[in-house]
C-alpha cells in the first residue's frame, strides 16, 4: 500500500495519519517514545503491509509484470493502488477525493516536526508537490513510478514498468477490487485503532 491508501486505512485525526505513514519511515526508530494514537496508527500500517503481501490477488498481481521488472512489482503496485482507489473513489468512500485530500495534507502539517527527517522531507514534498493529485490519472502514476526508478542506487530496469501496467491495466483493477474490501474488513475487524 501506499500514501493514500495507508491514510484512507487511518483514524481523521493528526495522529493517526502520522503514526499510519511511519511505517515506511521507522528504520531506527525507538516505537517506545511515540505518543499512544501514533503507535497505534504505527501498528495499523504494520497489518495493512502483512495483510496485502500475503493476499493472493496481490501476488498473482505480481506474476503479470515481466521477469526483468518482477523485481519491483510491489512497488509498482503500492503506486498503483493509490491511482486503483482514487479511479474507484465513490465505490468506497462518500466524501470527495479532493475534500479528503486538502484534509490529509492539513492533517499531516501538523505533526510535520515530529517525524523523522526523512518522512519530513517526503511529506513536505507530497504536499507542496501534491503527489496525490498525480496519481488521479495513469499517466501521472507512470511518472511516479519513473521518478521511483531514478531514486535507486543500482542498475535497474524499472523505469518503464508503466507500459506494463498498461498493458494488464484492466485484470490488475479487477483484481484490486477483489482485494481492497478484504483488506477494509480485515482493518475493521482488527480495529487495532478503534480505541486510539
Amino acid at each position: 500500500m501506499n500514501y493514500v491508501a495507508h491514510l484512507f486505512l487511518a483514524q481523521n485525526n493528526a495522529d493517526s495519519y502520522f503514526g499510519n505513514l511511519l511505517g515506511d519511515f521507522q528504520k531506527g526508530l525507538d516505537p517506545s517514545a511515540l505518543n499512544p494514537r501514533v503507535k497505534k496508527g504505527l501498528a495499523n500500517h504494520i497489518l495493512v503491509d502483512k495483510f496485502t503481501d500475503q493476499h493472493e490477488a496481490v501476488k498473482y498481481s505480481k506474476s503479470l509484470f515481466s521477469d526483468k521488472r518482477k523485481r519491483f512489482s510491489g512497488v509498482a503496485l503500492d503506486v498503483l493502488y493509490d491511482h486503483l482507489l482514487i479511479s474507484n473513489w465513490y465505490v468506497f468512500y462518500s466524501e470527495d477525493f479532493e475534500s479528503f485530500k486538502k484534509r490529509s495534507y492539513s492533517l499531516l502539517q501538523q505533526n510535520i516536526t515530529y517525524m523523522p527527517v526523512r518522512m519530513q522531507y517526503v511529506v513536505g514534498n507530497i504536499i507542496t508537490h501534491d503527489w496525490f493529485a498525480h496519481y488521479q490519472s495513469l499517466q501521472g502514476t507512470n511518472q511516479a513510478l519513473d521518478n521511483i526508478s531514478k531514486r535507486i542506487r543500482f542498475n535497474n530496469q524499472f523505469a518503464g514498468i508503466g507500459e506494463e501496467i498498461e498493458a494488464n491495466f484492466a485484470e490488475l483493477e479487477q483484481l484490486f477490487l477483489g482485494f481492497f474490501p478484504e483488506l477494509l474488513n480485515h482493518v475493521s475487524s482488527c480495529g487495532i485503532e478503534s480505541s486510539a
